[in-house]
C-alpha cells in the first residue's frame, strides 16, 4: 500500500473548536443577513456565486432569477 504524504498541521491539537466573537451560520437572524437575499424572500445571483454576480443576473428585469441552489 502506498504511503500518504501529508504536510505540517496548521492547527494545534489542543486548539479550541470555537473562537469567541466568530458568528456561526446557524445563529438567529443569519438568514436575513445573507448577501443576495431580498426582503421578499427571492434571491439574486450574489447568493449563489461570488464571481462577478452582476453578470449572472437575468438580462431583462422581467425575467425570473433562477439561482442554482
Amino acid at each position: 500500500m502506498a504511503r500518504i504524504r501529508v504536510g505540517r498541521p496548521d492547527v494545534r491539537p489542543d486548539a479550541p473548536s470555537h473562537v469567541r466573537g466568530i458568528r456561526e451560520g446557524n445563529e438567529p437572524g443569519g438568514y436575513e443577513k445573507t448577501p443576495g437575499l431580498r426582503p421578499d424572500g427571492t434571491a439574486t445571483a450574489r447568493r449563489s456565486t461570488g464571481i462577478n454576480p452582476g453578470a449572472r443576473d437575468p438580462i431583462d428585469p422581467s425575467m425570473p432569477n433562477l439561482p442554482p441552489a
